[in-house]
């Protein structure tokens, strides 16, 4: 499927298909190599049908200054979708037209729109770590399960921190990721994996120094 046309497979409206989905939201400036492997690795341990990279508009915990425009965003996502060949991967701007920047509000409208969906949250370590400073995260973890993956720096921050400390007789071992989508939430596992240190922030650095030497 072309890039160009993925956007159309997730009607801002709802329908009524029957799967167990994976949310993966953020900003995605640019996205790299670390998040494909983390939702490869999610559709794989939790027996997903899909992945959703969920692009977001705005994230309200990022500073604008350095923020690529939304089409930017959403069409590296889907090239770097197309260049591995995974169609059970899918790139959306739903927030944007659904009008959502948080969290909360945009599980709240898919929850409506997509009734016979099992959502899954997918984040890595880093977003367990700040899940405290979401809006309404308590009532996040009450609307779905969600999965956190190793992210280099942040696990110990993430795996003893007020978020996982409250919810930690909820926690699935992960050999039991699978079951993880049928679970009544709160629900969550953390699944060991190889680790990606690169990131957004190092990526858009490296691009800046390149681009100042060659002035």
């Amino acid at each position: 499927m072309p890039p160009d046309r993925e956007q159309a497979t997730i009607p801002a409206h709802g329908d009524g298909r029957y799967m167990r989905v994976g949310l993966f939201g953020g900003s995605f400036n640019p996205v790299h190599d670390g998040h494909i492997q983390l939702a490869r690795r999610a559709l794989r341990q939790l027996g997903l049908d899909q992945v959703w990279f969920l692009v977001s508009p705005g994230n309200p915990l990022k500073p604008v200054a350095g923020m690529a425009p939304m089409a930017e965003r959403l069409a590296g996502v889907r090239a770097r979708i197309h260049s591995v060949r995974q169609r059970r991967l899918v790139a959306t701007d739903i927030e944007a037209r659904l009008g959502t920047r948080y969290t909360f509000d945009t599980l709240r409208r898919l929850k409506r729109l997509f009734p016979h969906v099992r959502f899954v949250w997918l984040m890595g370590a880093d977003g367990l770590a700040q899940m405290g400073r979401w809006r309404r995260w308590q009532d996040i973890v009450s609307m779905v399960p969600f999965a956190v993956l190793p992210r280099p720096g942040y696990n110990p921050a993430a795996l003893h921190g007020r978020v996982a400390r409250r919810l930690a007789c909820w926690r699935l071992p992960a050999r039991a990721a699978r079951l993880l989508p049928m679970c009544a939430p709160p629900a969550w596992v953390f699944l060991p994996a190889p680790q990606n240190a690169i990131s957004a922030t190092q990526i858009r650095a490296s691009r800046a120094a390149c681009g100042h030497e060659r002035e």
